[in-house]
Parts: C-alpha cells; structure tokens; sequence
C-alpha cells in the first residue's frame, strides 16, 4: 500500500471539494481547469489524482453518498421516526437538486455506469432501510413504501426542477406534496 504525502492528501481533499462546489454549480460537465484554478492546483495535479472526468465525478458522488449514509445513521435513533426518515430524505433532495448528474446518474440505464451506480443505491439502500423500517413500523409510513420508492421519488423530483430557478426550493416544496401521500401526519 502506498502511502501519500500529506500535501497529496491535503491537495486530493481540496481538490475533491472544489470538484463537488463546481458539480453543484455546473452539473456534471464542470470543467477541470475551473476546478483546478480554484483549488490553485495546476491541471497535472487534478489529474494525477483523477485520471478522468468520471474518476472525478465517481469520487464527488461517492463522497456525497458517504455524508448521506453517515447521517442516515445518526438519524437511525432518533426520537420521532418519521421526522427523521423526512430530514434524510431532504437531505438527498437537496443533494441531487444541486449536484445536477446525480439525478442522471441514479437512474439505471443500462450503461456502462450501471455498476457505479447500483453500487451507490445499495450503499443509500442500506443506510436508510433502517430509518424507513422504524418509521413503518411507527406507523409514520405506508408500509408498501420501499428504498427504492424514495430515492424513484427524489430522483424524478430532482430532474423535474432541474430548470427551475431554485431546483433545491422546489424539489423540496414537492417532496413535501408527495409525503402527504406517502406519510400523512397524524
């Protein structure tokens, strides 16, 4: 196992931010000479820690899919189960209205992206089926409600507001709509 030097490290950190501040900004086609000017690296650097825009992207999802399923397992105690299943499911809201690609990426379309992504909803799948489970056995949920419904859900939330001038905003006053639906308070 090689070991990075700590300015590596500390360049592949910045460099992952600026990457994940630039996709939220421009979607997916952010370019990598903006990220690395940003960063105030040259582009051999972004490259040499990303050999390719998809390397790229992979690692801005992957670490947004990790802080998902982090908080998903802090929520997982939480005293009101649905309000919790409610913040997470916000937060992926929010995540995929501003990391436009995200929404793209979460639908399986059979390409060569499919492994990436099934990869990715497993990880979500996982960390959020114990905050659903408890909030269906509350009662908060519909129990026919899966994981796989919700993340359909904020998905298509995600590209239906992907021109609207606060997709973020809107996703999430839409979310609100369908929960009526899914989660109707008592």
């Amino acid at each position: 196992m090689t070991v990075q030097r700590a300015d590596a490290r500390r360049n592949y950190a910045l460099i992952l931010a600026v990457a994940e501040g630039e996709v939220a900004a421009h979607g997916a086609d952010a370019s990598l000479e903006q990220i690395a000017r940003t960063a105030g690296v040259g582009s051999a650097t972004v490259r040499r820690h990303f050999p390719s825009r998809r390397v790229l992207l992979e690692a801005v999802f992957s670490h947004r899919i990790d802080a998902l399923c982090a908080r998903a397992v802090e929520l997982a105690d939480a005293d009101d189960p649905r309000a919790a299943l409610l913040e997470w499911l916000s937060a992926l809201t929010t995540y995929a209205t501003t990391a436009r690609g995200m929404a793209d990426a979460l639908i399986q379309d059979g390409t060569d992206e499919a492994d990436h992504v099934n990869a990715c909803a497993v990880r979500l799948g996982g960390a959020v089926d114990p905050l659903l489970h408890r909030a269906s056995r509350a009662g908060a949920v519909a129990p026919e409600v899966t994981t796989a419904d919700l993340v359909s859900l904020v998905t298509g939330l995600a590209l239906a507001t992907e021109r609207h001038p606060d997709p973020a905003a809107e996703a999430n006053r839409l979310l609100a709509l369908a929960v009526r639906g899914i989660s109707p308070q008592k």
